[in-house]
C-alpha cells in the first residue's frame, strides 16, 4: 500500500516537475536540461513535503535536516540518471522534451522510492 500512496506523492511533484520545466522553456527560453534540473529540484522539495505526511514516517532515522540532506543526497544519483535520460531522448532518440521529459520522471521513481523507503526512512539497524 506504501507504494500506492508513493505513487500519488510522485505524480503531485510530477505535475510540479513539468509544469515548472515548461515554464522554463516555454517562457524563459531555459535551455531544456537546465530546466530539467530546475524541476527536478523543486519537485524533490514537494515530495519531499508530501511523503512525510501521507507516505513515511519522519524522523525515525535521523533528525529531520539530516533527512531532508539525506533526501536530496539519494536525489542527487537520481537527478544523474534523469538528466542523462532527457539528454538521451531529446539528443539520440530525437523524440519530443516533453515526452523525454515523463520517461526520465518514470525511470527515477522507482529509484527514489526504493532508496528513502530503504534507507531515508527505514529504522536504524539496532547495535549490536
Amino acid at each position: 500500500m506504501q507504494i500506492v500512496r508513493y505513487f500519488f506523492v510522485g505524480g503531485a511533484a510530477a505535475v510540479v516537475d513539468v509544469a515548472v520545466f515548461a515554464a522554463l522553456i516555454n517562457l524563459l527560453g531555459v535551455h531544456y536540461l537546465v530546466a530539467g534540473a530546475a524541476g527536478f529540484l523543486l519537485a524533490t522539495w514537494v515530495n519531499y513535503v508530501l511523503s512525510v505526511r501521507h507516505v513515511f514516517a519522519a524522523g525515525v532515522r535521523f533528525s529531520r535536516r539530516r533527512e531532508l540532506l539525506a533526501v536530496y543526497a539519494v536525489s542527487a544519483v537520481g537527478l544523474l540518471w534523469h538528466q542523462a535520460a532527457l539528454y538521451a531522448g531529446v539528443e539520440l532518440l530525437a523524440i519530443n522534451v516533453y515526452a523525454a521529459k515523463v520517461g526520465a520522471i518514470a525511470l527515477v521513481f522507482f529509484w527514489n522510492f526504493f532508496l528513502r523507503k530503504h534507507f531515508v526512512f527505514a529504522p536504524a539497524a539496532p547495535r549490536p
